[in-house]
């Protein structure tokens, strides 16, 4: 659990900005969607020091949107230097991926 754990937090940031590129989301919203995909060890403790990380960065924008019977929700959207950033980490993540799979297909008799 612990090796997954910090596999996953390489590529964090590219998960969530791919999830904001495909719609603009709030944090709970985006914990749930990578929980469905797959993402079991995500929490929103997890992920908001990386939006604002993102934010600080000009890959997100985030603003302000009325709930129904609740406060404001804060959401996320990707700018145009968010794009060209997951365009470039989704390259380097395929170069990697296939990579360790060569390695690991390699190893097994």
């Amino acid at each position: 659990m612990e090796r997954s754990s910090q596999m996953l937090k390489g590529v964090l940031d590219m998960c969530l900005l791919a999830l904001i590129a495909e719609e603009p989301s709030y944090g709970y919203e985006m914990v749930s969607k990578l929980q469905e995909r797959g993402l079991e060890l995500v929490s929103e403790g997890s992920i908001y020091p990386l939006l604002s990380r993102l934010q600080r960065k000009h890959l997100v924008e985030s603003y302000l949107q009325e709930s129904a019977g609740g406060p404001p929700r804060k959401y996320y959207r990707i700018t145009e230097a968010g794009e060209a950033r997951l365009a470039e980490w989704t390259q380097e993540w395929r170069t990697l991926a296939t990579s360790v799979d060569r390695v690991i297909k390699g190893a097994r008799p």
